[in-house]
């Protein structure tokens, strides 16, 4: 095995596994994940788990498994090597951990579309948080370690609920439900949202019933009529404080009115109100992001480049959903106006038939 992979330096520890920065055959730096396997029980139930599912997976957004190497006494996974994650990166770049709005912005729209490619995949990550965030020279963003993650079988199956680093497990699955869906990493993802921007966790809890209360005395003490069903999950007490809900934008000045509203739509009590990472992508927080690069956009250094090529994909897909609007519109004005000449006594007078979307929102049909 160290003769075709060839570690350079040892970069962690995990819970099951030694990484080391190495070279493949052909030169090339990857990261090299070894576990030692048990000669009893084998490979641990989690590295089966990476493995089966990352095989599968391939986004600009998920970190690439490469290769995977089985001797009696280890198990190697190959990845594509990442400079560091988004925790160390926080530490080294950011203003006592807190990093700069748009490289927030950038790195959120990177993280929501590597979490819409594995939802649509039916994967769920389950263990989301700034460790498992992985950033190269580029700036660019992956999802990493799906140790935990998990496929999505239909119809909808029943999950451990010991899943998701304590600080960024959604409070469906602290109070115990094992039936969650894709919402589960959206949570996640708005903690890590506003982590980024104060360079501290949002809820950073001891233990399940501390992260829980350290939830409600900021989102308030859900009930059932903020969250119809709640005090049917397992873990609820009926003798919670009850906590009334505070406004984000005290605890989080740094952000702007798009990013709290982006925020709120991704940290909500109930999943199924929970914005899915699809509808997240079209917040106008991300608007700017969607906005043409300037012609001098080839003299950038290589982290703009990035942002430019993901603006034009963002303006490339707007163009088609544009355009696939325009052709709805002149469909429904023809048959309007067909229906006119047929029954003019039917057009109420007064009515517009063509309303536009209400103030601030879009036109546009969602992706």
């Amino acid at each position: 095995m160290e003769g075709s992979y060839q570690r350079i330096e040892h970069l962690g520890e995990g819970t099951y596994a030694t990484v080391y920065k190495g070279r493949s055959p052909k030169g090339e730096i990857v990261a090299l994940k070894e576990i030692h396997l048990d000669p009893e029980e084998g490979a641990p139930s989690t590295a089966i788990r990476e493995i089966s599912l990352m095989k599968e997976l391939d986004h600009e957004n998920v970190l690439k498994l490469l290769d995977v190497v089985h001797t009696e006494t280890k198990l190697m996974l190959v990845f594509e090597f990442m400079d560091k994650d988004l925790k160390h990166y926080m530490d080294s770049v950011g203003n006592h951990g807190a990093l700069p709005p748009q490289t927030i912005k950038v790195f959120m729209y990177q993280m929501l579309k590597g979490i819409k490619y594995c939802h649509d995949m039916r994967v769920l990550h389950r263990d989301l948080k700034p460790q498992n965030l992985l950033i190269n020279s580029r700036n660019q963003l992956k999802l990493g370690d799906f140790g935990l993650a998990r496929a999505v079988g239909i119809p909808v199956n029943t999950f451990s609920n010991e899943v998701v680093t304590l600080w960024y497990r959604a409070p469906d699955v602290l109070l115990g439900s094992r039936n969650y869906s894709n919402t589960i990493d959206i949570w996640s993802a708005g903690c890590i949202m506003a982590e980024m921007y104060t360079g501290r966790p949002l809820f950073a809890g001891s233990n399940n019933d501390d992260q829980l209360i350290k939830i409600f005395r900021i989102m308030g003490t859900p009930s059932e009529a903020t969250w119809p069903g709640v005090s049917r999950l397992p873990n609820w007490k009926n003798n919670f404080p009850p906590y009334p809900p505070q406004r984000l934008e005290q605890h989080l000045p740094q952000m702007d009115p798009y990013a709290i509203d982006l925020l709120k739509k991704m940290l909500v009590y109930d999943p199924g109100l929970r914005w899915e990472a699809s509808r997240c992508l079209t917040h106008p927080y991300f608007q700017d992001l969607w906005q043409p690069a300037p012609q001098h956009s080839l003299q950038m250094p290589a982290n703009q480049l990035h942002e430019h090529h993901l603006q034009q994909l963002q303006l490339q897909q707007q163009h088609q959903q544009q355009q696939q609007f325009i052709r709805l519109q002149m469909q429904q004005q023809q048959q309007q106006q067909q229906q006119a000449q047929q029954h003019p006594q039917q057009l109420h007078p007064g009515i517009n038939p063509h309303p536009m979307p209400p103030h601030g929102q879009s036109g546009w049909p969602n992706p």
